[in-house]
């Protein structure tokens, strides 16, 4: 069978059209089943007896915020649960207004191991003597909804396996466009696709604060981590270890977007760039064994972490679209046009599917019209990870 050189550079030029199609089908299969799987109201669980619980609050510097935290999770602990924070490398009062608060304090300093994952593994390491049979992590600057910690322990008891809150992001006072489509980006990120992946009955990925899991599912794997996005790693570390997580969309945990352009521009960054660091990482990992293993769950963990961040994902499939109609209009193959055109439509149907479910609160149509200048306006996000890469975890500043 002869191939020609230009079959060959057909099937070269139409390689990436073709992964920016899976992807792209894939995020609106997600946003399909997301509309599919909505309930209009959450069924909370009735309390495990014989479960015992503890929660987790790794906390740098939160004072003046973390009472705040502390009493919206206070009321929903049990007779014999336990609330532990622990004092990670602060020079301020957070130790002395989480013992005010009714709160076990461990302090923590260590100048080199710095970041999330060292603290909890410091507090796991505290429970160890006598472990709980569920373990909660809850971060320092968020609202634990009424029925949140019932629902995520109850649910990582009976699954035994690690669970995710829905956690998102509230716009800040005097919210501009960019704080509207954050929110709205935030939304599908971390409510939308996961419900989705629950729907079509598939793990999904860690996305911060408002997680559950059992102990053994807890220590199965290192949690001590510096990484930008130690959650999303962490997820995925224990997917491997067979601890694919899963979504519960009965508990709900909500944090505020930071009102300041510079804090918001650190924030984002800090995202958006231990994305692409783990995509790098572990779509390969994951494949690998999904294959080796004949496992569905890394399956969809590897697409669904193949999917950009949502404005990287536009901008590249507007890009290669006009650069394969460019390369069809001069006379080469139309396929990689015709599959990234494809591309561009299963985008569209995706967010337009999200947005009509769960994003007109955020954005109006009028709004939708400023998309493209904000989405331009990150590119300089982006181009910094191919320079310069976030490495090192940076707290975002809180407003107040």
């Amino acid at each position: 069978m002869n191939v020609s050189w230009s079959d060959l550079l057909t099937a070269a030029l139409a390689i990436v059209p073709l992964l920016l199609l899976a992807t792209s089908a894939f995020l609106a299969l997600e946003c399909l089943f997301a509309l599919l799987s909505r309930t209009s109201g959450a069924t909370l669980p009735s309390p495990t007896a014989d479960r015992s619980l503890a929660v987790l609050v790794p906390a740098h510097n939160e004072a003046g915020g973390i009472g705040a935290t502390l009493a919206t999770i206070t009321p929903q602990l049990r007779p014999g649960d336990r609330l532990v924070v622990i004092a990670d490398n602060c020079t301020d009062t957070t130790a002395a207004e989480a013992r005010e608060a009714g709160a076990t304090v461990i302090e923590r300093q260590d100048s080199t191991q710095r970041g999330k994952g060292y603290a909890l593994d410091f507090g796991l390491r505290y429970l160890a003597a006598d472990a709980p049979n569920v373990v909660v992590f809850v971060d320092a600057d968020c609202t634990l909804h009424p029925g949140a910690l019932a629902a995520l322990a109850n649910q990582a008891q009976q699954a035994n396996r690690p669970v995710q809150a829905v956690y998102l992001m509230e716009k800040p006072t005097n919210p501009g466009l960019k704080d509207g489509i954050s929110a709205f980006a935030f939304k599908v990120k971390n409510w939308v696709r996961p419900l989705g992946l629950y729907g079509l009955g598939q793990p999904c990925l860690l996305t911060g604060t408002g997680i559950a899991m059992p102990w053994s599912a807890a220590t199965s794997v290192s949690i001590a981590s510096g990484h930008i996005v130690e959650d999303m790693k962490l997820g995925l570390d224990l997917a491997l270890a067979g601890h694919a997580p899963q979504f519960c969309q009965s508990a709900w945990v909500t944090s505020r977007l930071p009102s300041g352009d510079q804090a918001a521009t650190t924030q984002r960054t800090r995202w958006e760039h231990g994305h692409l660091q783990i995509f790098t990482e572990y779509v390969p990992r994951l494949l690998g064994q999904a294959i080796r293993q004949r496992r569905l769950d890394l399956l969809a963990l590897a697409l669904e972490l193949s999917v950009l961040p949502i404005t990287l994902q536009v901008v590249a499939v507007v890009a290669i679209a006009l650069l394969s109609l460019v390369i069809a209009l001069a006379g080469l193959s139309w396929l990689p046009a015709s599959l990234a055109l494809a591309a561009l439509a299963c985008l569209v149907i995706g967010i337009g599917l999200a947005w009509v479910g769960y994003g007109r609160a955020d954005l109006s149509l009028q709004d939708i019209l400023g998309v493209p200048a904000y989405m331009l306006s990150k590119f300089s996000i982006f181009s910094k990870f191919l320079t310069k890469p976030e490495q090192t975890w940076i707290r975002t500043e809180r407003d107040g």
